[in-house]
Parts: structure tokens; sequence; C-alpha cells
């Protein structure tokens, strides 16, 4: 098990014969540690830093040593996030110098550089088809196809809010989820039904970390607040409605304040605009005094909803899809080891937490697990 200290050193902590978790070796870094990448079957670990740089490890077979391989000029600035293919043997590499980076391996040079409009924020990889999925602070998703030397825009996908926090491909049904500061997440349907967008809001602050477990399609995502939250996906879940323009309440049809011409043949006062979360009608607050939780479509917390639609959902409608859990620290990096059902947090109180998580995402995982 590797964990990243946050100030300038990377440990091992291997569990001990009495149960607790104790640090097995160290290196002392030049520079803070940002992003680690960890590559399991060859034991190779990628860490990026404040400075721009990514330093490579191999670690022994019996976990007690740790020996430098090379440090790779990525970055101008901070590096965010880190991917490594050992089909390709590239280091893919995303940085606060506002650019996405891949690099070889073998020869420790720089193959080509993506550059954005904003910090280049995570980072996820499809190593079969090449296809880099880049986050970043405007709250926008990039999809590039990486070649040898070069890349080229597939699409750009905008949907949030707030600056893109977090990632997660999952290549069998090829869905992209994303996290982001607005404190919602986003699962986009790249592959069957292009386009289509699921919107999920149950968290009170940013969006640190997601990871989606295909085989219970459950997803699990924590946030800076501690709070982590499983979600049921292996329902039919309602897309959100896009929001609709009118310059009058569609339901009254009372005009809004900036509907100068109705206002005065009506000799009213123009009201405030909002949104019907479920229908997605445009309505004045007299339309809409009612709240409700609508977890079909993602919204496990109360929202505004217009009158009618209030009396269209059921109480049934309103039973939660997702397990809520208190994480009882800042959680600013979360990682799952699927195949035990372990999680690990990392908080910026620099606490490191595992996690047995097999109650909450299914016996299936528990094979041949034994107890934390």
């Amino acid at each position: 098990m590797c964990a990243l200290n946050f100030l300038i050193t990377i440990r091992v902590w291997l569990k001990r014969d009495s149960g607790q978790y104790w640090p097995s070796i160290y290196h002392t870094m030049s520079s803070p540690c940002s992003a680690m990448a960890y590559h399991h079957d060859s034991r190779r670990i990628f860490v990026g830093q404040d400075n721009g740089a990514i330093m490579e490890f191999h670690i022994s077979e019996d976990f007690n040593k740790m020996n430098f391989v090379k440090t790779y000029p990525a970055h101008q600035n901070r590096v965010s996030a880190i991917t490594f293919c050992l089909t390709s043997e590239w280091v893919i590499s995303t940085g606060h110098d506002k650019c996405v980076s891949w690099m070889c391996t073998r020869s420790g040079s720089m193959l080509g550089r993506h550059y954005f409009t904003s910090w280049a924020s995570c980072l996820q990889y499809d190593h079969e088809t090449r296809y880099a999925f880049v986050g970043d602070y405007s709250g926008q998703i990039t999809l590039l196809k990486l070649e040898q030397n070069t890349c080229s825009v597939i699409t750009t996908l905008k949907g949030h809010e707030g600056s893109i926090t977090s990632l997660w491909w999952d290549p069998v049904q090829r869905l992209l989820f994303s996290g982001a500061s607005d404190h919602s997440i986003i699962m986009w349907d790249i592959g069957g039904r292009k386009g289509r967008t699921l919107l999920l809001q149950g968290h009170h602050d940013k969006v640190q970390a997601i990871c989606y477990i295909q085989l219970t399609r459950q997803l699990v995502s924590c946030s800076a607040d501690g709070g982590i939250a499983v979600w049921n996906m292996d329902i039919s879940r309602e897309e959100a409605p896009q929001w609709l323009e009118s310059d009058s309440c569609q339901k009254c049809e009372q005009p809004f304040f900036w509907n100068i011409k109705q206002m005065w043949d009506t000799k009213t006062l123009g009201l405030r605009q909002h949104h019907c979360r479920k229908c997605g009608q445009a309505v004045c607050g007299k339309c809409s005094t009612k709240r409700s939780s609508y977890p079909i479509m993602g919204f496990e917390f109360q929202v505004r909803v217009c009158d009618s639609c209030f009396e269209s959902i059921k109480d049934e409608d309103r039973t939660s899809l997702a397990t809520f859990h208190e994480g009882k620290h800042n959680i600013s990096h979360m990682s799952m080891d699927i195949s035990r059902g372990l999680m690990v947090t990392c908080g910026s109180d620099r606490i490191v937490k595992i996690w047995d998580m097999t109650p909450v995402v299914g016996c299936s995982l528990a094979t041949g697990f034994s107890s934390r």
C-alpha cells in the first residue's frame, strides 16, 4: 500500500503483524509532492511535484527497497495528475502550466504537449484508443486523441458550473464520470447514447474524488467536507431537463422583471425567474413554492420544483438511491482497491485512513478478503 506525504517525502506503508501500518521505506523529495500514479504489476511509482518534474521509482518485491529510476521534465508548474500506460511506455500528466504532456518512459524524452486556456486539473486515459480526458479549472472536459508526437481534439464536454476536480473513466461501459467544485457529479455516456448526461447532487462541498465499480454498478464519491457517497447506478435514471428560457412564467404567464413591454401592457411588476428541476420550465416564485428530493434524477437534496411537478412526485419517488457516510476528515484524495473492497482517503489533516467498504459496495467483492 503506497501513500504520499504532502511535505517532502514519499513513503511505503506496510501492515505489520500487529494489524497496524508502519512506514517501511521513504525517499526525500526536493519539492513538495502533488500527484502520484502507482502501477501495481510492475511496482513502478511516478510522483509529480510542485516544480513540474515527475520522478519515477521502482519498488522491490518485498516493498522494503525503493530505487530511483529517472526524472521527467514534464511541466513548468505544479503537476496535477499522472497516469502510466505500460503497453506504450508513456507517462501522461497534466499541470498548472495549462497543458497535458506525454513522455516516453524508455528514453525519458518529451513526445508531445497540448495547451489549454485554464489550469489542467485532472486526467483519465483510455489505453486501447489512446483517448485522454482532461478536466480544467474552467469547468470544461476536453477529449484528446494522443499520437506519437501530436494530438487532436475530439470534443469538449460542458456541463459543470465550477472547476473539474476529479474524473473516472470506465472503459467497459464507456462511461465518464466527472466531479467538480460545484458540488455535483455528471455521468457522460461516451460510448452508446452520445451526449446523454446524468446529474448527481448529494454533496455539500466540492467533489474531490470518484471511483466507479463496474462489477456492482456503484459510484463512490468523496467531498472536501469529509462526505462519502455510494450511488446506485444499476437502475434506469432520468436525465435532468435543460432549463427553458421565457420572458414570462410558463405556468401563470406573469412577466419576468426584464419583460418591460408586458409589464407596461398589464400594469404589473415583473417577477424573478426560477426553474423547476423536474420539468425545466421557467417559473415564478409563486408557482414554485415547493421543494422536493427526486433521486431518480440525481437530486438527493430538496430542490425547487413547480407546484404541478410536486403533486406528481409520489412518496416512493423520494426514496434515496445513495448511501451517505462521514469520513471525519477533509478528504483531498481517495483511491480504491476494488478487488478487496478497500478504500484509502488522504486528508489535509495529514491523516491517511483505510476503509473496509465491503459492507457498502457488496459482498461479491469480498472473495478472499479478511477484515481490516
